[in-house]
């Protein structure tokens, strides 16, 4: 049976409570450490290849190419801002933990949520990554756990089914991007990534982070995100993901506008988390090692450190 996320558990940092009582219980349920071999056939149950990662979740994207949305006259790229995808996680109790993020059309909205609702996953956020951006689209964050990791990927695959998200294609060759990689993580002090025409930096909170009574792997659901796509001469679209706590949010948010950085939204990714974690995405055009210089001292301001790989 799937159980989707979002019951009313309280938990403390690496305290976890009963989900009838809310009383502690000894130790929550910790992520152990599996191989590729491990999620054979959750990735024969989605369809696609993913990856793990450090050791501890396995990770699959959903690249939505099927899409051409332009926002503020940029067409955003799918590395940008387009991408689905879910993470699986196994536990020290025997149970598996699935989480993503999935990115839809208005149109596809409402059938997806009666989808997911049907297979038992929840929805945990609804909301916008984007500023003003044609067609109109929406992410919406999911959230499941159960004892048969393969249920958890049809459900999701299932679900998904009643979207335009594309099969998997062939990832084209990488190629050099026009922007001054080394600046930009030297601006932001992280090694980034370059993939679907994108750089992008990832930190990750330096907390113990629990969910529903279950410590998440570090990087899993808590990760601030800089995304830079090439607009040519050095310049960039930026969109990101600052992941926050309540005390850290007004200086975060003081520190992007006094940078010159667009809000768009400010919202919760989960239901249930402790410590609980505020998100705010981000938007910003421009020299991209300028904007990594004005995302940073917001960045500062919270208590991350840079993703490894």
């Amino acid at each position: 049976m799937l159980v989707g996320l979002g019951g009313d558990t309280a938990a403390q940092p690496a305290v976890a409570r009963d989900p009838g009582s809310g009383q502690p219980v000894d130790s929550a349920p910790r992520p152990v450490p599996t191989a590729e071999a491990d999620w054979v056939d959750v990735v024969r149950a989605l369809g696609r290849p993913g990856g793990l990662i450090r050791r501890t979740y396995h990770h699959t994207p959903f690249p939505r190419h099927d899409l051409h949305v332009v926002s503020g006259g940029v067409v955003v790229s799918p590395g940008l801002a387009l991408g689905s995808h879910v993470s699986f996680a196994r536990y020290d109790n025997g149970s598996t933990l699935m989480m993503g993020d999935l990115v839809v059309t208005a149109d596809e909205l409402p059938a997806l949520t009666d989808a997911l609702h049907a297979q038992g996953i929840a929805q945990t956020a609804i909301h916008k990554h984007l500023p003003a951006h044609t067609p109109d689209i929406w992410w919406t964050h999911v959230c499941a756990h159960g004892h048969d990791a393969v249920a958890l990927a049809h459900g999701l695959r299932t679900a998904l089914n009643s979207t335009g998200t594309p099969p998997p294609h062939l990832p084209r060759p990488s190629r050099p991007l026009d922007l001054d990689i080394a600046g930009i993580d030297a601006a932001l002090g992280a090694t980034g990534t370059t993939s679907e025409d994108v750089h992008a930096c990832v930190f990750v909170r330096r907390e113990t982070v629990i969910e529903e009574g279950h410590v998440l792997p570090a990087g899993l659901g808590a990760t601030s995100a800089f995304n830079f796509q090439p607009l040519g001469g050095g310049r960039a679209a930026l969109s990101g993901d600052l992941a926050m706590v309540a005390a850290e949010v007004q200086d975060a948010l003081a520190a992007l506008r006094r940078g010159g950085i667009d809000l768009v939204e400010l919202h919760n990714h989960g239901l249930t988390d402790e410590p609980r974690l505020f998100f705010t995405h981000i938007w910003a055009e421009g020299d991209a090692v300028d904007l990594a210089r004005a995302v940073h001292p917001a960045l500062a301001v919270t208590n991350v450190v840079p993703a490894t790989v």
